[in-house]
C-alpha cells in the first residue's frame, strides 16, 4: 500500500510539474521594468556595426541576428527583454551576434531593410539572419508582435537558426 501511495505522489508531482512547466511556456513575453533608451543608438553606422559582427562571427563560429526597430517600439523593448531572460539569454549568446538596426520612424537604414530582405511595412522588430561569413538565410516579421509571443517561440527560433555543428569526418 505505502508503494501505491509514493507512486501516486510521484505521479501527480510529475503532472503538476508539467503543467506548471507547460504554462509558463504559453505565458506571453513581458516589456523590461525600465526600456533601454538606447537599445537602437541613434547614431550608430549600423553598416559599420554589422561589418564587426561579421568579423566576430567568423572568429566565434555565431550567426548574427539583425534586429530592426526603434527606441519607440514597444514590441522592440518586449524582444530584447526576451533575449535576457534565464530560457532565451544562453542559446542566443553562445550561437548569435545581435545587431540592433534603428530604422528611425521608418526613415534610417532602410537600404539595410532592403539588403537584408526585410519588409518594413509588416513593422518591427524585424529580424534578419546572417551566416557568419556576413551571407543572409532568412529574414522575418514574425517579431513584430513580439508582446503576443511566448519564451518557447523565441527558442524555437533560435534553435532552428543557431548555427548546425559540423561532424568531422564526413
Amino acid at each position: 500500500m505505502e508503494v501505491m501511495k509514493a507512486r501516486h505522489l510521484f505521479a501527480c508531482v510529475v503532472l503538476l510539474s508539467t503543467l506548471s512547466f507547460a504554462q509558463s511556456k504559453r505565458t506571453p513575453l513581458e516589456a523590461p521594468a525600465q526600456p533601454n533608451p538606447e537599445l537602437y543608438p541613434v547614431n550608430a553606422n549600423a553598416t559599420e556595426e554589422i561589418r564587426k559582427a561579421t568579423a566576430s562571427a567568423v572568429k566565434s563560429h555565431k550567426r548574427i541576428l539583425l534586429v530592426f526597430g526603434g527606441n519607440w517600439c514597444l514590441d522592440c523593448h518586449v524582444l530584447d527583454n526576451a533575449f535576457h531572460q534565464p530560457t532565451i539569454a544562453p542559446l542566443l549568446n553562445s550561437n548569435f551576434i545581435v545587431v540592433h538596426v534603428d530604422v528611425g520612424r521608418y526613415t534610417k537604414n532602410l537600404d539595410l531593410a532592403k539588403q537584408y530582405h526585410i519588409d518594413l511595412e509588416k513593422g518591427v522588430p524585424s529580424v534578419a539572419v546572417l551566416n557568419s561569413d556576413g551571407s543572409f538565410l532568412y529574414s522575418t516579421s514574425e517579431f513584430e508582435k513580439a508582446s503576443l509571443l511566448t519564451e518557447d517561440d523565441v527558442v524555437q527560433f533560435l534553435d532552428k537558426w543557431k548555427p548546425q555543428l559540423v561532424k568531422s569526418g564526413s
